[in-house]
């Protein structure tokens, strides 16, 4: 029987190539796979700036994301975004340089000026992706040369009920075709394009609709998040065979949050628990009627959403858009993350 060294054991299973599992590294993968416990050797000489107390204030209902989890997983790879963003203002000046010999004869492009850096969040209903957008808005604010975050969702892009009801998608919300995507495209070009201030429209989870009037004003943020179900959607096909741009097309970086369906399933159906004897009591919540269910009735009712809106959206259109992620984060059953996927250079 061969000796084998414990140390030589351990650093194996440490680098996530345990041999019982396999010998070498999927060289084909176009992914660089990390074990949690590995990825957060990545940031051990970063101080983790965020307390107990803001965990608590950005932890989504159900999730299950702690301090641990935060200096494992999020702290590294806000130490990789704070690299990405300083490489990008290097290509930047780098890009002006070149554009000086024309400087002098008053030819050098008016808008060369720096444009925020976009990051994409994406996943399924449930599955914590507002969470990771927030965590990430905190830890990057905190580095010198990101002050500026600022977070949007798509979902005040959503068609309005009564728009949704004209088109018959009220129940398809949620589905690529109940965004107003020419709306949302025309939002992310202007910031990217550098305008000083971009203007989104507002939804109300408690309304279940847009918020007539309100708006987010987004200033020329050094970082801007945009966290929705369908980011990393592909463009489709117009009616001439043309193809238009993505969302995605805008990101500088992407991030998919992913887990087993039947893990989602199991989550949305506690969070709606949750909010039935939570936010759905208040009588002016759109959902204010599902708090009359006993707890079979409303498990029965999430039950019946989940298959007939939820699933078929993931299976169809947000899990097929994991493979463009830059970096993918992969959930156990009991929500926290044991996995990390980042896209080879």
């Amino acid at each position: 029987m061969s000796h084998v060294d414990p140390q030589l054991d351990r650093a194996r299973k440490l680098a996530g190539l345990n041999t019982a599992r396999r010998s070498e590294p999927d060289t084909t993968s176009p992914f660089w796979e990390f074990d949690r416990e590995v990825w957060g050797t990545l940031a051990q000489a970063t101080p983790l700036p965020l307390k107990q107390r803001d965990i608590e204030r950005l932890r989504g209902l159900g999730d299950r994301i702690n301090l641990d989890e935060v200096a494992q997983v999020y702290l590294p790879l806000s130490r990789l975004l704070n690299l990405y963003v300083s490489a990008r203002r290097a290509k930047h000046d780098l890009t002006r340089e070149f554009f000086s010999p024309l400087h002098d004869r008053g030819l050098e492009p008016q808008d060369a000026k720096r444009t925020p850096f976009v990051i994409g969040v994406a996943g399924s209903v449930a599955v914590g992706k507002s969470t990771t957008a927030r965590v990430l808005r905190e830890l990057l604010a905190r580095w010198p040369d990101t002050p500026r975050v600022e977070l949007i969702t798509t979902d005040g892009f959503l068609y309005p009920n009564a728009e949704l009801d004209r088109r018959r998608l009220n129940g398809r919300k949620g589905f690529p075709e109940s965004y107003d995507r020419r709306k949302l495209l025309k939002f992310i070009s202007a910031v990217k394009s550098g305008a000083p201030e971009v203007r989104a429209p507002v939804y109300s989870h408690h309304t279940y609709d847009i918020v007539p009037g309100a708006e987010v004003v987004v200033r020329s943020p050094d970082v801007l998040i945009v966290e929705g179900l369908n980011v990393l959607q592909p463009a489709r096909p117009r009616q001439d065979g043309t193809v238009g741009l993505a969302i995605s097309d805008y990101f500088d970086f992407s991030v998919y949050v992913d887990a087993r369906s039947r893990d989602i399933r199991q989550w949305y159906i506690s969070r709606f628990l949750k909010l039935k004897h939570g936010a759905f009591q208040d009588e002016d919540s759109y959902f204010h009627r599902y708090s009359q269910l006993d707890d079979d009735e409303a498990v029965t009712l999430a039950t019946e959403i989940w298959d007939s809106i939820n699933f078929p959206n993931l299976r169809e259109n947000v899990q097929p858009s994991r493979g463009r992620a830059d970096l993918v984060l992969h959930k156990s059953s009991d929500h926290t993350i044991r996995k990390v996927q980042l896209r080879k250079l």
